[in-house]
């Protein structure tokens, strides 16, 4: 019998209120005060972040605590994340990454 992996993908959009809120200390690397609001995001993501501020999405999950984040692609004004018990190929079909599943759409 094939076990189930919880897969999950999360686009944060940038340069919005969430995007641009000042992170606590604990989420950020030391000098993070140099970087750029995109690349404090990304450093809080790495980190963390997206479990402690949005609990909601990970509601159903059995155990969050499971929930690695694997890959964070970045887009012109977003950041993909994909998460998983494991590192996973997400099928481009069902992808929310506007970048992957774009070339479907022709063919719906």
């Amino acid at each position: 019998m094939e076990t189930l992996n919880t897969q999950q993908e999360i686009i944060l959009v940038t340069g919005t209120r969430f995007s641009t809120t000042q992170y606590n200390d604990k989420d950020l690397i030391d000098n993070s005060k140099s970087l750029s609001e995109r690349e404090r995001l990304q450093e809080a993501c790495w980190n963390g972040m997206v479990q402690e501020r949005l609990p909601e999405i990970f509601y159903p999950i059995l155990d969050p605590q499971r929930i690695y984040l694997w890959q964070l692609k970045e887009g012109v004004h977003f950041f993909t994340l994909e998460m998983g018990e494991f590192p996973k190929e997400v099928d481009s079909y069902y992808s929310i990454d506007p970048y992957t599943f774009i070339p479907w759409l022709g063919q719906n």
